[in-house]
């Protein structure tokens, strides 16, 4: 997703609210961006920036195992929707930026999906 004011994607995401899973915080948050339930597979990366030099954020990143439900970007809305102005596929070398950089450099050599968790 392109987030409006910005020229690169970003997979889905938010932050956890309190008390929350992170299986719950990814479901709520897939939800509120795409309006599809999604069906969380295995945790492929994790990665841990610091925002604006005062929030240090850990990230992690899911395989979604229902992805066809998402084809067609024509018809997605949650009722967040308003938080991005597009939705694309990408397929490795297609010239977008995405976001974290590790995401586009492993979907571009084709070892996005593994049996390991990896650290970008």
């Amino acid at each position: 997703m392109k987030m409006r004011g910005n020229d690169f994607y970003a997979l889905p995401g938010g932050k956890l609210e309190f008390g929350e899973t992170i299986h719950e915080c990814i479901e709520r948050e897939i939800i509120e961006e795409l309006g599809v339930r999604p069906q969380i597979g295995r945790l492929l990366f994790t990665n841990n920036f610091v925002e604006k030099e005062e929030n240090q954020l850990i990230e992690f990143f899911f395989e979604v195992l229902n992805g066809a439900d998402y084809l067609d970007e024509k018809n997605l809305s949650g009722t967040h929707s308003f938080e991005f102005n597009d939705i694309c596929w990408a397929k490795a070398n297609d010239e977008i930026i995405i976001l974290p950089k590790p995401i586009q450099e492993h979907l571009n050599s084709g070892t996005l999906l593994s049996d390991v968790t990896r650290f970008l």
